[in-house]
């Protein structure tokens, strides 16, 4: 199996977590990893995982496994 990298442009490292968002509640959730590539999502490494950052107002839930 081929490991997924990073959406970020010009980011070749690994994927090890999944950003997803809802618009309609201005929220995003930034999980581990999802089991397979999603068009409406978006994988990171782990220092894009660290950096990611919403716009003014909206809320980013954090999977607790990621803080470890």
């Amino acid at each position: 199996m081929r490991e997924r990298l990073c959406s970020k442009i010009a980011c070749a490292r690994e994927a090890v977590a999944t950003l997803t968002y809802d618009y309609g509640d201005q929220m995003a959730v930034l999980g581990p990893l999802g089991p397979e590539a999603a068009a409406h999502a978006h994988d990171l490494c782990s220092i894009h995982t660290e950096r990611v950052a919403m716009p003014r107002g909206w809320v980013i839930v954090r999977h607790e496994t990621l803080r470890a």
